[in-house]
C-alpha cells in the first residue's frame, strides 16, 4: 500500500544538456483505454485479467465490482485510499447494465517504439514545441539520456533489442530516481521489476552523462530496423511519398526528407550544445525561417573504399533541415537556411572548431538532389594527401620514362 508519493529530481552534473524522455502509456486501472469497453469498470461489471498475462496495475481510487478474475502473476499498487469492495446491489449511476470488462494486453508495447516516448523537462512536464527535432533513432532514449516513467503510474515494457545491454544515464519510476548502477541493481532485484520490464534487452543505468563536449552518438543504430518497423507499422511499413523526387536519407532517420543535410567535420574545440544554441539564436529565430526545423547530433558514418564498405565509421556532426512548405516549395526554406549555415561556417568555422562541411539538398522544385562541399580552411587534409599522391604518381612515371622503362 502506498500512503504517499513524492517526486523530485536531484541535481546531476551536466543537467543543463541532459535529455529527458518520458514513457507515454501506462497500465493504470483508471485509464479507460486499458479496457476493452473503452471505459473504467463500474459496479455491475465482472473484471477479467487474463490468467497467463503478467501485469502491474496502479489503482488510484476505491472501486466496487461484482466480481474480478486475477492473473496468476501480477500486482496491484494501491494509492492512499484505493481499495476494491464487492458490489452491494445498490444503484450506481451510469452503470445500469453490467458485463465483462477485460484488461487490455500490454505485452506489445515496445521500448524501441518512438511513438511511445515524448521529450519532457526535468520536472516531467511536456517540453514545449520548438525548432529542434530528433531523427527517429534519437526519439527513443539514447545511451546518455534520462528516462522518466510518470509517478503514480504502472507500466509494462518489452525491451527486446539487437544489443544485449541498453545503456541509460538514469531511470525515474514509482516516485524515485535511480541514477547509480547499485541503486538500479537493487531495484531489479525487487518484486516489481520483472512485472514492468520483459524482453531480451537488459537496461543498464550508468549515472554518467556524455563526457564529450562535441556530443555523443545516440547508440541506437543496431536497433534502427526495429525502430523503423515500429514507427511505420500503422502505415503498412511504407514511408509517406515525399514531394521531391530524390529525397535525402539522413543517418538515423527512417524515411527520406525534402530539405537539406549538412555533414560537419569537427576538432576537439567544437562544442555541440553551444553551436546548436548559436544556430537557433542567429538563424532559426529569423522570421523568414518560421516553419523550419533542425536536428543536430553526432553520428557515425560508415566508410567505403572503391565501393567496399569498411568496418570503421567516421564520427561527424549531422544537421538535418526540413520545413513545412508543400508542393514545389517543399524544402526550399530549409535549403536557404543550409546555405546561410554554410556561409557562416566559411567565415567563422575555424574559430568554432569546424574545419569543413558538406551540404546536400533535395527540394520539391528540383528533379534531383544537389550536393555542395564547402571546406572552411583553404585546403583540407584530404586535399593535401590527394595532391601529394598525385605528385608522387606523376614523379614516378617521369622517373621511369627517363630511365627508358616506359615508352
Amino acid at each position: 500500500l502506498w500512503t504517499g508519493l513524492t517526486w523530485f529530481f536531484c541535481s546531476l552534473p551536466g543537467a543543463t544538456t541532459a535529455v529527458y524522455k518520458q514513457w507515454i502509456p501506462n497500465t493504470n486501472f483508471e485509464t479507460a483505454s486499458n479496457w476493452d469497453k473503452g471505459r473504467v469498470p463500474c459496479a455491475r461489471d465482472v473484471v477479467h485479467f487474463e490468467k497467463d498475462k503478467v501485469v502491474s496495475v496502479f489503482v488510484r481510487s476505491p472501486h466496487a465490482l461484482t466480481d474480478m478474475y486475477l492473473p496468476l502473476n501480477g500486482e496491484f499498487v494501491l494509492a492512499a485510499g484505493a481499495a476494491f469492495t464487492a458490489f452491494d446491489g445498490s444503484w450506481d449511476p451510469g452503470c445500469d447494465s453490467g458485463g465483462a470488462a477485460r484488461f487490455a494486453d500490454a505485452e506489445h508495447r515496445a521500448w524501441f517504439d518512438p511513438t511511445l516516448w515524448q521529450d519532457v523537462l526535468p520536472s516531467g512536464e511536456l517540453k514545449p514545441p520548438g525548432p529542434i527535432f530528433s531523427v527517429d533513432e534519437e526519439r527513443v532514449p539514447c545511451h546518455y539520456d534520462d528516462v522518466i516513467f510518470q509517478p503514480e503510474t504502472s507500466f509494462r515494457v518489452n525491451t527486446d533489442s539487437s544489443q544485449p545491454v541498453i545503456q541509460l544515464r538514469s531511470i525515474a519510476l514509482m516516485g524515485q530516481e535511480l541514477n547509480t548502477p547499485s541503486s538500479w541493481a537493487g531495484y531489479l532485484g525487487g518484486p516489481s521489476a520483472p512485472l514492468q520490464f520483459h524482453g531480451n534487452g537488459t537496461l543498464q543505468v550508468t549515472g554518467t552523462g556524455c563526457p564529450d563536449k562535441s556530443g555523443c552518438a545516440c547508440g541506437n543504430t543496431l536497433d534502427g530496423p526495429r525502430i523503423c518497423a515500429a514507427l511505420l507499422k500503422a502505415s503498412g511499413r511504407q514511408c509517406p511519398e515525399p514531394a521531391c523526387q530524390n529525397p535525402l536519407q539522413p543517418l538515423g532517420h527512417c524515411c527520406g526528407v525534402c530539405g537539406a543535410t549538412i555533414n560537419l567535420d569537427f576538432t576537439p574545440d567544437f562544442d555541440l550544445q553551444k553551436y546548436q544554441d548559436r544556430l537557433v539564436q542567429e538563424l532559426l529565430s529569423q522570421p523568414k525561417y518560421a516553419g523550419v526545423q533542425m536536428a543536430i547530433s553526432k553520428v557515425h558514418k560508415a566508410q567505403t573504399f572503391l565501393g567496399i564498405l569498411s568496418r570503421s565509421a567516421t564520427p561527424l556532426i549531422q544537421i538535418v533541415l526540413i520545413d513545412d512548405r508543400a508542393g514545389v516549395q517543399a524544402g526550399t526554406a530549409a535549403e536557404q537556411l543550409a546555405a546561410d549555415i554554410m556561409q557562416s561556417i566559411a567565415q567563422h568555422g575555424e574559430a568554432l572548431g569546424i574545419p569543413s562541411g558538406k551540404m546536400e539538398v533535395a527540394t520539391g522544385s528540383t528533379a534531383s538532389g544537389q550536393v555542395g562541399s564547402h571546406p572552411v580552411s583553404r585546403i583540407t587534409a584530404g586535399t593535401v594527401m590527394g595532391l601529394l599522391f598525385s605528385l608522387l604518381f606523376l614523379g614516378g612515371i617521369l622517373f621511369l620514362y627517363r630511365k627508358g622503362k616506359l615508352r
